[in-house]
This record gives structure tokens, sequence and C-alpha cells, in this order.
């Protein structure tokens, strides 16, 4: 079998203006090219559209992720192809990938095998320059701040409360923390600061959740940077930074078209991460999609517990979306990790290993179930290396709790091989007609809010936090924030806050060590455990293996 990126290289991509035209009727003159393969949709076309019925909301969730990998983009885009396949007119919805991970330990994110979308490479790296967009706002901003204090400060804001750091699109440790301004006389003053990976920007998470330019300048104007010396906030708007933003993001955020192998089209845009963020494309994407298709089948990060909750508890929330169904992505070496085994073991028949890992899966089930009241299908990713035994055990298992489970090979078969995937999930959501419940209430207090996220999703006994966080988060209370949302940032391999915890723990505590107050976004990010809003590379990270060889691009 070739490499993914060898795949994507040899693929016969059709011209992006004739996908739209063909597939979903966009006049050439509604495109903005970027080349012959990318380009972004106009928002005049998206405006004529909005009185078109909405199509079938399909989202795609997984198990907790594991070190040998789940493939929930994967099987995204192989359950996109498969539905045009059967003859529905569908488009797939995904985020774009940031650089930080590209260089890092997870890789790109456009799929794999027969199941990609392309082009690969230019999707990876620079894209349509939505990501440079973001940084250049978000960094604006920044000098902007420092730059009124330099002339005098007229808001007043109290240095030791500024709270908006820069952001890069990448990984690296070594800007977490650093300080600004040391040679007083010709940089200003000295003070703390520190860097954000741009897919936790507030920026990029307001990009996402806009539904217009007019939203996303309202949104902008919103963000809350710092605290003047009486206490009350400093906003971008107070600054009169919101509408040079909206300037530097007005071309991005029209959506980004592109295709699948099988040149079925895609939309991907936006890429807020899900641990840090709430891990979903942007909202116009989304809702343009259902306005061009019967099915729209879109992903949410990492595994249900993170990004499923956010997709349902903050976007869905905040724009009245509701899916029809809910595919979650296993795989027997991912269950088998979950119960116990070693990576290195994991191609070898362990059904005591996957009778453990299965209760994760089932937790994921049940969350979906239960606490959400979603229809739900589960898809097994296949591998060579899995047995006919540990397969029927996890449908033994899953006939149990009444899901319906479906073998899947689109990695091998591209569309052709998640057909009876899309079969199901066709008969689910035509038949569907449950309501879609959240895990707590707009009326809830803070507190409740994040003990019912973390007693019903994560199954903890307990949410502790200090003092100070405690103040922070009552603060926000009595100045009329309860009702936002929140966005728990916590580590994606494990329902607790310690990564190193597989399988489904219980009665753990979740421990609250950071409040960010996100007034653009509208939600109140709880950061729990050692997350970090700037990861670092890993020891030998992909960026060793990226190379240009002969003309092409290897390695990615």
């Amino acid at each position: 079998m070739l490499s993914d990126i060898e795949i994507a290289q040899k693929a016969k991509m059709r011209k992006i203006a004739d996908v739209a035209k063909e597939r979903l009727g966009i006049p050439e003159d509604e495109l903005e090219n970027y080349g012959r393969y990318k380009a972004k949709v106009s928002f005049s076309y998206l405006e004529k559209l909005k009185n078109q019925k909405d199509g079938k909301l399909i989202l795609v969730t997984a198990i907790s992720p594991t070190p040998a990998g789940e493939g929930k983009t994967t099987t995204t885009i192989g359950l996109g192809d498969a539905l045009n396949h059967i003859g529905k007119k569908t488009m797939i919805c995904l985020r774009e990938p940031s650089l930080g991970p590209v260089f890092g330990m997870k890789g790109g994110a456009t799929g794999g095998g027969l199941a990609q979308i392309v082009p690969m490479e230019d999707i990876n790296l620079h894209f349509t320059g939505d990501f440079a967009a973001i940084a250049a706002a978000h960094n604006l901003l920044a000098a902007m701040v420092d730059n009124h204090i330099y002339h005098g400060n007229e808001l007043g804001i109290d240095i030791k409360t500024i709270q908006w750091k820069r952001a890069v699109d990448m990984t690296d440790r070594a800007l977490r923390k650093i300080t600004l301004g040391v040679n007083e006389k010709k940089e200003g003053f000295p003070h703390e600061g520190g860097f954000d990976i741009v897919a936790a920007s507030e920026i990029m998470a307001i990009f996402c959740l806009s539904s217009s330019i007019e939203d996303l300048k309202k949104r902008l104007g919103q963000i809350v940077v710092a605290y003047n010396n009486k206490g009350g906030p400093v906003s971008a708007k107070d600054l009169k930074a919101d509408g040079v933003m909206t300037v530097l993001l007005k071309d991005a955020l029209a959506p980004n078209l592109v295709q699948t192998l099988e040149n079925n089209p895609a939309f991907i845009h936006g890429g807020p991460f899900a641990n840090i963020a709430h891990g979903c494309n942007s909202l116009i994407a989304t809702k343009a999609a259902l306005k061009m298709a019967d099915y729209v089948v879109t992903e949410a990060g990492f595994g249900a517990d993170l990004g499923a909750e956010k997709f349902i508890d903050i976007k869905c929330r905040k724009s009245n979306l509701q899916p029809s169904v809910a595919v979650l992505v296993a795989t027997v070496r991912a269950i088998k990790y979950h119960g116990g085994a070693e990576l290195t073991n994991l191609t070898k028949e362990d059904i005591s290993a996957v009778d453990k890992g299965l209760v994760n899966l089932e937790r994921h089930v049940e969350n979906m179930t239960k606490v959400f009241n979603l229809p739900c299908i589960v898809s097994i990713n296949k591998f060579v290396s899995d047995t006919p035994a540990e397969i029927n055990l996890i449908f033994e298992r899953m006939k149990k709790l009444n899901v319906k489970t479906v073998l899947s090979s689109h990695w091998g078969e591209g569309g052709k091989g998640a057909v009876e995937l899309a079969k199901n999930v066709v008969e689910m959501s035509e038949n569907s007609n449950q309501k879609m419940q959240y895990a707590y209430e707009d009326k809830d207090t803070l507190i409740e809010k994040i003990n019912k996220v973390a007693k019903k999703i994560y199954r903890a006994s307990e949410v502790t936090m200090d003092d100070n966080v405690k103040l922070q988060i009552q603060n926000l209370q009595d100045s009329g924030y309860g009702h936002l949302p929140i966005c728990v940032a916590k580590t994606q391999s494990s329902f607790s806050t310690d990564a190193k915890l597989r399988g489904a723990p219980s009665n753990h505590s979740i421990a609250i060590r950071e409040i960010r107050f996100s007034g653009g976004a509208e939600f109140i990010v709880m950061i729990c455990g050692s997350i970090m809003t700037m990861p670092g590379l890993t020891k030998i990270p992909s960026a060793e293996s990226i190379n240009y060889v002969n003309g092409k691009i290897v390695g990615l």
C-alpha cells in the first residue's frame, strides 16, 4: 500500500470550479480561486441560499484517543464518499490542520489511505492563509494593548491583569512564558507575557462561532484583554481594534471548498483545538453545507467527552443545530490499548484486552444516547490485524447496549468500503425524531455546569479548585456571565485529567487550575490538570521526516 501522501499525489483532481458547478450548482464567478483546486465561496452566494431547506447533519466522533490512532477524520471522509456513492447529495465539513500538530506528534488532518481530502500538501501546510490572518489579528490586538499603555494608558489598564497573549501557529514550549519590553527606554515597559498556539486563540473560536461578518466584528469587540485599575474589563472595542481585526479576517471568513479523492465536495474551514477550545469547523461552513446538500458529515475533535460535548453544548446551543445521527468511531487496536495492552502488542490477538477496553467505548455510547439523547452508530475502522474473535466480541457488547455496529474498510477501499455505514446512517437519520439534550442548561450556574459535565460525562466524583479560581468564577457569575456555556480544557487521552488513566475511570477528581473568560467567543474556559495552551514538540517530531525531494514533498 502506498503512503498517504503518495496516494494523494497520484489523485486525479478536478478543477474546483467544475466540482462547485456540477456537484453544488455554484457559478464560477461566485468563487475566489486559490489555484486550480482550492476556492472560497463568496458571501453573496451564501446569502442566496438562506431560504433553502437544511439537509441532515451527521456528527462523527470517537472513543478516547490513543497513540494507535482511531481514524475519525478518515471515517468522516469515507462516510461522505459512501453517501455520495449510494446517490445521496453529501458534503463533508472538517477543520483546517494546524502546523503545530502537522510538525509534531499528530501529523496531518486530511484523512488517510483512500479516504482523503486533496490537495493534501496544501491543506496541511499554508492552505488559503486563514491561520495567518487569525494570527495577524490576534497579534495586532496584543500590539495595540502594549502601545496604548506606552502612550499614556488613557484606559487605566492594570498591567498585572493583561490576559491577551501573542499567538503563533507552531508548537514551541519556549514561548509559553516570556518577558516583554525589557529595554524600558526604547520598548516601553517590562511585563510578563507568552504565546498560545493559534488554534487556542479566542479569535479562532470567535471565527468558528460567528454567523456573519457583522457577528464577527461584534464578537471581536467583546474580547476582554485586561482589567483597569478599578477592576473593570477593557475590551478590544475600547482599544478601537475591532474594526481593523475584522478587516484582516473578512476574506478568511468565507469557507474553503476542496474535494475528496473521489471528487466529492468538502468544506475545510477554521481549526480550534478540542482540548483547549471547542474543536469544530466554522459555523458558517456547516450552515452553508446544510443548504447545499441533503447530508452533511462533520466531525468533533478528539473523543466524544471533549469534541462531541462541546459540539453539542457550545456550537449546537448557539446555532440551533441538531445532528440526526452520531457516528462513534473505534478501532480494535485502540480498544485493546484502553484494556491495558501495550503499543508493541496491539497487532496480536488479545481477547482479554478487548474485553477490558470496551468500557471506554461503552461509556461514550452511553453518553451519546443517554446524556445527549442522540441516535448512535458504532463504526469499527478495520485494520488487517483485527481478528474475527475480537470483532465479534465488540459486536456482542454493543448489541447489549442496543447500538448498531458496522465494520468499515474505507481506508483501503474508499467510499465503497463504508457503504454499509452510509446505508445505516440514512435509515437511522430518516427515522429519527429524538430531541437532542444538553449536558446542562443555560440557567445553571457556572459551578453547576462544570459539576454536571464532570459527573455526567467524565463520571468524576468531585470538582476541586483553589480560592482564587472560586473567586474568578463567582465574579463572572455576579457580572452577568453565568448564562454562558463552559469550555473544559483537559487531556484528550482519558475521561479523567490524568492522561495515563485508560479505559473508563470513575470517581476521580477534576481539578480546575485556571479560568479564562472568552467574552467574544461567549464561553468560559475552565483549564484542568496539566493541559497547555501552547503545546511542545515531541522528542522525535514529524517535522524530521518531512522533506522536499526531486520536486515533491515527502514524509507529510
